[in-house]
């Protein structure tokens, strides 16, 4: 049977990305992918604005597209579909990517593919080598979403808990706009926060010991912002102490209702049955790394039992 290859592309925020996926023998393999990143053009108003993002995403996306198929060694002519983004995300970038794969569709009589952008964050663990088999528990954290999904094939999907004010990537981004760190805010936020002490600011863990899997980072993020008024100008250590002290709080948060996730997902499948994939961690490194170390201590990640 001949493989199955599509064109992906991807611009709903402010990465405009570009890939060539092949299906093999029932697993997805990547051939080549292109991501173009805006944090310059962005970088001057310390967050991500709609319109310069879909200006941005005009300006790149045919070269995006080039280099990906160019990578892959293919012409539209080899692809058997043409995916693309249609939503959730910025209405602007949605609508470059959505349309410019609307065209190359029509142009060589393929078919279109429209995808949720959470769906692809759901499925995107299967597409690393060795990647995770269904079922499996999903912990989605990105800039604008934070959830827990059950993931049990595609296009069967269960959320468990959801944020109910902010995302995380969110409120890394407004802390650093508030201590005038930069854009993008997550690695900048990290750091600050290696040279800070994590305990010198006594900052809540809303949702701490609830029941339930769902977020809150809306209390976590005013309370750093009334503790930045307190201290007036801020040296560079108080920046580097609020940032570990807020870092420290998120930890404790995922680490909570990651634990009652997973009691929630164990009756599905049975304790151990199914892998736990992090996806869309927010633009951040070592903190993911502390993650990931607590993670390998707490849980058990293997191939499902059927």
């Amino acid at each position: 049977m001949k493989p199955l290859t599509v064109l992906g592309i991807e611009t709903s925020c402010d990465e405009t990305a570009a890939a060539v996926l092949r299906l093999e023998n029932g697993r997805p393999r990547v051939i080549s992918d292109i991501v173009l990143g805006q944090a310059a053009h962005h970088a001057p108003y310390k967050g991500v604005v709609p319109e310069i993002a879909a200006r941005a995403h005009v300006e790149g996306l045919d070269g995006t597209i080039a280099a990906a198929m160019a990578d892959a060694g293919l012409g539209f002519a080899d692809l058997d579909g043409v995916a693309a983004t249609a939503g959730p995300g910025l209405i602007g970038g949605v609508m470059v990517g959505l349309l410019a794969g609307k065209a190359i569709a029509l142009a060589h009589d393929k078919p279109l593919i429209a995808v949720n952008h959470l769906e692809g964050h759901a499925l995107s663990p299967r597409l690393a080598e060795g990647g995770a088999d269904f079922p499996y528990l999903l912990l989605l954290v990105s800039g604008g979403h934070c959830q827990f999904i059950a993931v049990l094939g595609v296009g069967e999907y269960r959320r468990l808990g959801s944020t109910i004010d902010d995302a995380l990537g969110e409120a890394f981004d407004k802390l650093a706009k508030l201590l005038d760190l930069g854009f993008p805010g997550g690695p900048l936020v990290e750091k600050a926060a290696q040279a800070g002490d994590p305990k010198r600011f006594s900052l809540p863990r809303p949702l701490l010991g609830r029941e339930g899997c769902d977020f809150s980072f809306a209390g976590l993020k005013t309370a750093c912002a009334r503790e930045a008024a307190a201290l007036g100008v801020m040296t560079d250590q108080d920046k580097a102490d609020l940032c570990a002290s807020f870092q420290a709080a998120v930890l404790d948060i995922i680490a909570d209702r990651t634990t009652r996730a997973m009691r929630m997902f164990d009756p599905m499948w049975g304790p151990g049955a199914g892998w736990w994939p992090l996806a869309g961690w927010p633009r951040t490194r070592r903190s993911g790394e502390n993650w990931n170390n607590w993670r390998r201590r707490t849980a058990t990640i293997s191939s499902p039992r059927r």
